[in-house]
């Protein structure tokens, strides 16, 4: 999603300043183009040479003088903007920002952009709370801005409170979506499931599997990242919640099933990437089985298959997670279940399957078409498969 776009990254003067260069480095990893724009206070906290060095490229740091000479000014960085994020934002730029001042390189290039702006800001909760820094933010709301609220906690003088910079994934998914706004899924909403349910065999034991959700957590990364409005029910993972989306926690298959229900009543499409378990109890015992009797047997009841029951006018994507016969078992159930497209995977192959970052996939059509993926990481995978969504919505026309 950021490779080949450009993101002017304007830093200001605060403690979080350090904070900008891990995420100049992330952006710049991701395959963005960084240019960054310094004001002078932030210089006192982090020499230009450090961005600079993070990302190839040189420092804006005033109007007149070596910058001018490479013909980085205002107006081209402005010009040359996919999108602006001020990381961090202090109170006094947020104040010149609301009120139209442009007295320096940063905010000459924020008055001068069409590009969208992001503002992430970081200061003492009695700044942050102040009503005259509220207003302004809601002054820069009102014009579009992108505000991403600062998390409460620690700050630098000690006290607690609302302040903190935001954490650095919550900004880069925010300068993710806010890129994607326009995307070939934009105006469509998406369902994916992610992770695997927990059948309770009491109150400390469940029945589960080895799904760690990143397929499912990928999938709605990117079709967020296209413009789309994502649902995400995901089963209990360790994963961090996604920016920009909709999470609807579950448990157990059946409260999966009910959720995805719900979810799809006005979806163009369901992507299946989460891994129901097959069976659960019978019966879940009250209280804690104790460990007495030399064996423990459980009688095991089917759970139900969502993919077979869910009903609606919306294109259905499902997973395939196998052991053997890997395309004639993933053919069969695309049959069964009635989907469009099937994704199938070998969970036993190095480095692909549950819990590691990389897949190596099928994709199987209702024509029996196969299109068989090399290994990639997982947010690659997420990609081809919306590639195909996209391409299926158009050709037959699916409205949510």
């Amino acid at each position: 999603m950021l490779a080949n776009k450009t993101v002017v990254l304007g830093v200001t003067g605060g403690i979080a300043t350090y904070k900008a260069a891990d995420l100049a480095s992330k952006l710049t990893q991701a395959g963005a183009s960084v240019r960054v724009v310094m004001t002078s206070s932030a210089t006192e906290f982090v020499a230009p040479l450090t961005f600079s060095s993070l990302t190839g490229n040189p420092v804006a740091t005033e109007m007149f003088g070596p910058a001018a000479e490479l013909q980085i000014t205002h107006i081209a960085l402005a010009s040359a903007a996919d999108v602006v994020a001020i990381v961090p934002a202090t109170a006094n730029t947020i104040a010149k920002l609301a009120s139209g001042i442009a007295d320096d390189m940063l905010s000459c290039v924020v008055l001068a952009t069409k590009a969208p702006v992001v503002v992430a800001p970081a200061m003492h909760g009695n700044m942050y709370q102040n009503p005259i820094t509220q207003e302004n933010l809601a002054r820069l709301k009102a014009r579009g801005f992108t505000i991403i609220e600062p998390e409460y906690g620690r700050l630098a003088s000690g006290a607690v409170g609302p302040g903190r910079l935001a954490e650095i994934h919550k900004i880069m998914g925010t300068i993710q979506q806010v890129l994607g706004r326009d995307g070939d899924l934009a105006g469509r909403r998406i369902v994916v499931t992610a992770g695997g349910t927990r059948e309770p065999i009491d109150p400390v034991r469940f029945i589960g599997n080895r799904s760690s959700g990143k397929m499912g957590y990928a999938l709605a990364e990117a079709a967020r990242d296209r413009g789309a409005s994502v649902s995400l029910i995901t089963a209990p993972t360790s994963l961090p919640e996604p920016v920009g989306v909709e999470m609807i926690r579950v448990e157990t298959t059946s409260q999966m099933k009910d959720a995805v229900a719900k979810a799809c009543a006005q979806a163009d499409a369901l992507i299946m990437a989460a891994a129901p378990a097959d069976y659960q109890p019978k019966s879940a015992a009250e209280h804690k089985i104790k460990k007495e009797a030399a064996s423990l047997s459980l009688e095991l009841i089917r759970t139900p298959d969502i993919l077979s029951e869910v009903k609606g006018n919306f294109l259905k994507v499902g997973f395939s997670a196998e052991t053997e016969d890997v395309t004639e078992n993933a053919r069969k159930k695309l049959q069964s279940k009635n989907l469009d497209l099937m994704v199938a995977n070998d969970v036993t192959a190095a480095d692909s399957g549950f819990g590691t970052d990389t897949n190596k996939v099928t994709l199987i059509d209702r024509e029996g078409n196969l299109e068989d993926l090399p290994l990639m990481s997982k947010r690659e995978v997420a990609d081809r498969v919306l590639e195909r969504v996209v391409g299926m919505l158009k050709g037959k026309g699916h409205q949510g």
